[in-house]
């Protein structure tokens, strides 16, 4: 089950009720720069991490201004679209609520997930979406993160050795996701969303003698959670 930290006690919650009913994912964002990015593809994670588990999602977005610019920003990170807050009424029935908020931004009532600040106020023009998406995924989400060449060079580098190792793998008899690495996949999210702890688990399989086709379905199933189109190059040469 995942359990985050609520940023106002310091604490490990519950991010499903009880009932594993409706939880209602609000991220807070008031404009339009990386660092609202950031802290909304943090939103996205939380919303992938309990549909994998099988928890029912509302996905809502509260911000001020800009959102039709940051909502364009957001699909181009491969962020899924969150409904519009002020489109929707006050009744919530009986849903859970997890809101995530930036440093020093909102502060609603409920449970928070705070989010550092990326340092590079805008993303680098003509950046490759999946790179940013990587890059900011990267760093624990306490810690600010940097848009700058060099994290972004890493990125390219990480998910060219990544995909052209998954279209390889392909090639291969599948195998299903050994027990031992899912469960060390799921203990990572579901441990406070530790996407850091995922990335290294995906490194140690990379390196692994684990067959090719086990390979293969470990990287697909990370990334439903992950969102960096591992899989991007099936079929093409290696």
């Amino acid at each position: 089950m995942l359990r985050i930290t609520d940023a106002r006690t310091g604490r490990p919650v519950d991010a499903v009720p009880a009932r594993r009913g409706l939880t209602r994912v609000e991220a807070h964002v008031p404009g339009h720069d990386a660092s609202a990015l950031r802290t909304l593809l943090v939103a996205d994670l939380l919303v992938r991490a309990l549909e994998i588990g099988g928890t029912p999602v509302w996905a809502l977005l509260t911000g001020d201004r800009g959102q039709a610019e940051l909502q364009a920003g957001a699909a181009a990170l491969g962020i899924r679209p969150f409904e519009d807050r002020r489109d929707v009424g006050p009744g919530w029935g009986e849903s859970q609520a997890v809101h995530v908020v930036g440093e020093g931004g909102a502060a609603p009532d409920g449970v928070r997930i705070t989010v550092a600040p990326v340092e590079t106020p805008d993303v680098p023009h003509g950046a490759d979406p999946a790179e940013v998406r990587l890059a900011l995924l990267t760093p624990p989400r306490s810690t600010p993160a940097r848009l700058d060449e060099a994290a972004l060079s890493e990125a390219r580098g990480i998910l060219l050795r990544w995909r052209r190792a998954v279209a390889a793998w392909a090639r291969h008899p599948s195998r299903p996701v050994p027990d031992e690495v899912r469960g060390r996949l799921r203990t990572a999210w579901e441990d406070d969303l530790d996407v850091p702890e995922v990335l290294r688990v995906l490194r140690w399989v990379e390196e692994s003698e684990l067959p090719e086709g086990a390979r293969f379905e470990t990287y697909a199933y990370a990334d439903r959670l992950l969102g960096l189109e591992l899989t991007r190059d099936l079929g093409s040469p290696v």
